[in-house]
């Protein structure tokens, strides 16, 4: 295992977990649609921003906290959901939320988690979102909104950019499955990543435990399986629905247009997410930075604008708050740390972001976030 006071970066903990996992999982994490093209835009557009420093303007200390929906966190940095966590390291999802209660942030919890709704409220006290689907049996969604509220998770993170599933390319070549037949390409693998096998080997058989009631506790295909719940066929209406069984804060994620934005706010909806599933549902489409913007500008001030997708650095975060987001949520980032270490390494990957942001504000002469404005990044050409 890679000593954590060694990686330094987001991409060292990136290049740690290339080492510790079976390529079959590090592709599933890494990968993205088609020709990842829109996975790549999601980091590189960072880059056609640069921020402005204030001359002489220096700080004794630096507030980077935020509050949402009367919740103060620590720093601007959430966590997104991501399904499988529990294949990366035993019981992954309780692993990431006792680092986001340590670190003092949210962690929004997958759908497709391998814990439970119940068990991952159960592991640590820290405020927990739930990331919720329409699907086809609304009694799904609902039973979801219901256990949610049972549990005290404080909000609902509605994912609409997944009427159907990507077509993740890595994850077809390797035959990905959460459980995959033993063979000899899976047992090579196994045999030169030992560390990630031996924990693995003493934890029960990963299943689903969210979908167990609806007969998807133990299937192998979970893109398969998803596929014939979610229904493709959303409209407006259904989010007016959800916000009608629901009664606390509601975030949609998946938006990328400002009429869409709009009608969001029309539906009932509390916050807007700037998404695009990291780049592994819908290649070829905008960056999340690039359609920031035009997100803000159509919210004008009603409803905090999230944005997750290609953060790496802490510059990255301050760059999306000064472009209209009030914070901003990792995917992968703190995946990398969570299949190197565990909770030790989730909490490693949220405590580099939030040192690189203080560095920033204090070089570059911000005492808050609040003090970050469209005025303090300028478009620049794309790095070479």
């Amino acid at each position: 295992m890679a000593r954590l006071e060694s990686l330094i970066t987001i991409d060292d903990m990136r290049e740690a977990a290339r080492r510790a996992l079976p390529r079959m999982l590090f592709d599933f994490v890494d990968g993205g649609a088609g020709d990842e093209a829109t996975k790549h835009r999601n980091s590189a557009g960072f880059a056609t921003y640069a921020l402005m420093a204030r001359a002489l303007s220096g700080r004794e200390s630096r507030d980077q906290s935020r509050t949402l929906f009367g919740r103060r966190i620590e720093s601007p940095v959430l966590v997104a959901p991501t399904g499988s966590s529990g294949l990366l390291w035993p019981r992954g999802e309780a692993e990431v939320a006792r680092a986001c209660a340590k670190a003092g942030t949210i962690m929004t919890v997958s759908a497709g988690s391998t814990l439970s709704i119940e068990e991952i409220a159960d592991a640590a006290p820290g405020p927990k979102w739930l990331q919720i689907f329409i699907y086809k049996d609304r009694g799904i969604t609902r039973a979801f909104a219901e256990r949610a509220r049972a549990s005290g998770y404080e909000a609902l993170t509605l994912t609409v950019d997944c009427p159907l599933l990507g077509r993740r390319e890595r994850d077809i070549r390797n035959g990905f499955t959460i459980n995959p037949k033993l063979n000899l390409s899976t047992m090579l693998d196994a045999a030169l990543h030992p560390g990630w096998w031996m924990r693995m080997a003493r934890t029960p058989r990963v299943t689903f435990k969210n979908f167990e009631a609806y007969g998807g506790g133990g299937v192998v295909d979970m893109a398969r399986y998803i596929s014939t719940l979610i229904d493709p066929a959303v409209r407006w209406s259904d989010v007016a629905w959800l916000r009608s069984i629901w009664d606390g804060p509601l975030i949609i994620k998946g938006v990328l247009r400002g009429e869409d934005a709009v009608k969001a706010l029309d539906s009932g909806c509390d916050a807007v997410q700037v998404s695009n599933h990291g780049g592994r549902q819908f290649d070829q489409t905008l960056g999340v930075i690039e359609a920031l913007e035009e997100i803000v500008d159509a919210v004008a001030g009603r409803v905090p604008v999230l944005l997750d997708g290609g953060v790496r650095r802490g510059a990255d975060v301050l760059k999306a708050i000064a472009l209209g987001a009030h914070a901003v949520l990792i995917g992968r980032s703190h995946l990398w740390g969570l299949s190197v270490a565990g909770e030790a390494g989730v909490k490693h990957a949220l405590d580099l972001l939030r040192e690189e942001i203080d560095l920033a504000m204090a070089i570059g002469g911000f005492g808050s976030l609040d003090e970050l404005d469209r005025s303090t990044v300028r478009r620049v050409p794309p790095l070479p």
